[in-house]
């Protein structure tokens, strides 16, 4: 349920999921559906156009970088319906001999785009593409692949931004968001979700001439490899899964635990920051916290303007934190831009970090994803996924009646987040209920090992998590204990993909128990 490339702003939280996915193969008799023309198709490589293009280049590995398409059936179970022109982008192995396959990414959201984020990050995954060809997509709903969007719902990636202290105008707003989305989307919209997607991946699989899928996923990634290994066992290559999603929590418990988490991380930045000279906030990390807490409050009373008559509240700067957390290297960039807001009122520099950060795995630019994909795609499809993969829904008057407990018990684990992460519990409501799978079916898998990462002070997949998905998937998980910060370990430690390197290029699989100390 992570935010984009771990997803902005929100992080929890349509549709109706598929249920218990059948064998994909033809049918045979048995009155399966008939899915052999999707199994016996070739991509087709070619250029990148746009700005998939731009960002190629402007990394310097233009020449390397293709783009195709795999076909997938809208309904698996009506594959006659209609199809899905699934985005994907290659970038060539560099191995003088035969590589050994392809090595499939998936960067994290739910709603987070593959294409543009692998051309934006060919250097961050140079190593691997000594023996892989490294792939990415655009999951169904999301880029280049029938993107989703809720229309003027979803401007501003936060459609239920409205006050929970009034739920009933709050739930009446989110049936008008229900309703908009299913306007303004195709007719992939009800049959998003993570069992659905974990099906186009071995669409995928057989696309590229792979007997096993290898596999890399970061964040709401590791759901969706964790369900591909409880779909397609015998189709399981060697799979890493860092920053490990839950299977089981229900959506408020993940939002709470996404609060707490973003917290944790906040207190571990300012205690960083107040033993720094020059720290805006002193060197007093107590009172930095409630300093904190009270800027935030003061600006939601009182925004800042811009000479064109923008605000600037203080829900503003719990995005940019929600962000800035997720990679410790951003803490520097994060200390001096809240020196520029406390000292002369300038929140300029907040602004450019929210545009520049990238969520979850991926850094640098390579968010962006076309002029023909709506402005609201990545909120749009985090919603329709974490809607899809969650079977609870709770009634008007239960909603309403809980409401006001959800707001002391968030606003108690977060006096910062607790707001931000409330409103997305009620997001599913008005839509049809989710798939039961997930969170009954994928346990106790018949896989090779799988190698789970956990980062200790991770501010959106709480290392518990880790530990609790590793039991569920049962004795082929192996969890690697990243003792560092942020969000996700690959990238952020070289103890860590030293790991998964050596894990996915040499089946070298870490003892279990092992550890990497913090960088």
């Amino acid at each position: 349920m992570r935010g984009a490339c771990a997803v902005a702003g929100v992080t929890t939280l349509v549709v109706v999921g598929a249920g218990v996915p059948g064998a994909a193969v033809a049918d045979d008799g048995g009155g399966r559906p008939d899915l052999a023309r999707f199994y016996t198709q070739k991509i087709k490589w070619a250029g990148c156009t746009g700005d998939t293009e731009a960002v190629a280049e402007a990394t310097g590995g233009a020449k390397d970088v293709r783009c195709g398409h795999v076909t997938v059936p809208i309904d698996y179970a009506k594959p006659a319906a209609g199809t899905v022109d699934v985005a994907m982008i290659r970038m060539k192995s560099s191995s003088s001999g035969k590589p050994r396959g392809s090595l499939l990414l998936n960067f994290g959201g739910p709603g987070g785009p593959g294409v543009s984020a692998l051309a934006g990050a060919q250097k961050d995954f140079g190593f691997l593409s000594k023996d892989y060809d490294v792939v990415s997509f655009d999951p169904r709903g999301v880029g280049r692949s029938e993107p989703v969007s809720c229309g003027d719902a979803g401007e501003g990636g936060d459609p239920a931004s409205g006050d929970a202290t009034d739920p009933a105008a709050v739930l009446k707003e989110m049936r008008k968001v229900a309703k908009e989305c299913a306007d303004k989307s195709g007719p992939v919209l009800p049959h998003m979700g993570t069992v659905n997607v974990s099906r186009d991946m071995d669409v995928m699989r057989q696309a590229l001439g792979d007997k096993k899928l290898n596999y890399l996923g970061f964040s709401y990634g590791t759901r969706l490899g964790a369900v591909y290994a409880a779909q397609f066992p015998k189709k399981v290559g060697r799979m890493a899964l860092d920053g490990v999603d839950t299977l089981t929590e229900p959506v408020a418990e993940q939002s709470l635990a996404t609060a707490e988490g973003r917290q944790t991380a906040l207190d571990n930045f300012l205690t960083w920051c107040t033993g720094n000279a020059g720290c805006v906030f002193g060197t007093d990390s107590r009172g930095a916290r409630q300093s904190m807490v009270r800027i935030i409050q003061e600006m939601d009373q009182m925004p800042l303007r811009s000479m064109d008559g923008a605000e600037f509240t203080g829900q503003d700067v719990v995005s940019v934190l929600s962000q800035a957390l997720y990679s410790r290297q951003a803490w520097p960039a994060l200390s001096q831009a809240l020196g520029a807001l406390l000292a002369d009122g300038d929140p300029r520099a907040l602004i450019r970090m929210s545009g520049g950060l990238a969520h979850g795995a991926v850094r640098g630019g390579a968010r962006a994803m076309g002029e023909d994909v709506p402005a609201d795609n990545m909120a749009a499809a985090l919603m329709a996924v974490n809607c899809a993969d969650d079977p609870d829904r709770p009634d008007a008057a239960r909603i309403e009646k809980e409401v006001g407990r959800l707001q002391k018990e968030f606003d108690e684990a977060s006096p910062v987040f607790g707001r931000s992460m409330l409103m997305p519990v009620l997001l599913c409501f008005g839509r049809p209920a989710g798939t039961s799978y997930i969170r009954e079916d994928v346990r106790d898998v018949k896989t090779p090992k799988l190698l789970l990462v956990g980062t200790r002070g991770d501010p959106a997949t709480p290392y518990r998590w880790t530990e609790e998905t590793a039991r569920r998937l049962g004795s082929q998980a192996v969890v690697l204990d990243n003792k560092g910060d942020g969000h996700t370990g690959y990238l952020g430690s070289e103890c860590v993909q030293d790991k998964v390197n050596g894990f996915l290029l040499y089946g070298e699989t870490p003892k279990t128990g092992s550890s990497c100390a913090a960088e």
